[in-house]
């Protein structure tokens, strides 16, 4: 049975890295320089005291060694809305640690929804990973990235035209699926703009 780091591995590469929707995360992958966190909370208490030592955690690490964290939890929030909510609680954090405009908290969903776009629209998809994700950046880094890529701001118009070239079809073939415990839940219609058992560098 895929484990849910493993799932969010093949998403990466499958879909992050190999639909080039992200052209910054090949260069962290490839150096090894990824953090993969699982988390086992199963409230949102548990999960944001994961988060909290994952946030000191990256501050703390070298660069060269941690660029990034990907903090995984495939057992809360698992329904977008709420997750949603909660990254007001991140954000929070964030300042609570002083590490505002130090780090910043992206967001990954199986039900990811933007606002205003139509529930089957395939461009949700590019924030679509198999499992309630969080993930943890260097503000500095994302600086640097984007000072070395000239056409930045066109990343999200350019994801949009790739994933409704590649259509729901391509987007199966990929091998992509949401998690065990998200399989019956039910899409939202609507949306709003414990412990660790693994890690490791990937």
């Amino acid at each position: 049975m895929t484990t849910p780091i493993k799932a969010t591995q093949h998403w990466l590469q499958a879909a992050v890295i190999g639909l080039n929707l992200c052209p910054f995360a090949k260069a962290v992958h490839t150096k090894g320089q990824i953090r993969w966190v699982q988390s086992d909370a199963r409230d949102t208490a548990a999960l944001r005291e994961d988060l909290r030592c994952e946030l000191l955690a990256l501050a703390a690490a070298d660069p060269q060694v941690t660029d990034t964290t990907v903090l995984v939890h495939p057992l809360v929030l698992t329904d977008f809305l709420d997750f949603n909510d909660f990254l007001a609680e991140a954000d929070e954090l964030l300042a609570e640690l002083a590490l505002g405009g130090v780090l910043q908290v992206a967001s990954f969903h199986p039900e990811y929804r933007f606002a205003g776009v139509k529930a089957k629209d395939i461009s949700h998809f590019s924030n679509r990973s198999p499992h309630p994700t969080l993930h943890l950046l260097r503000e500095d880094s994302i600086e640097r990235a984007v000072a070395t890529t000239p056409d930045a701001a066109e990343i999200y118009e350019r994801n949009i035209d790739t994933l409704r070239a590649l259509g729901h079809v391509g987007w199966s073939a990929l091998g992509i699926t949401p998690g065990e415990s998200l399989l019956d839940a039910p899409q939202p219609e609507v949306t709003k703009p414990a412990g660790i058992t693994g890690t490791g560098q990937a």
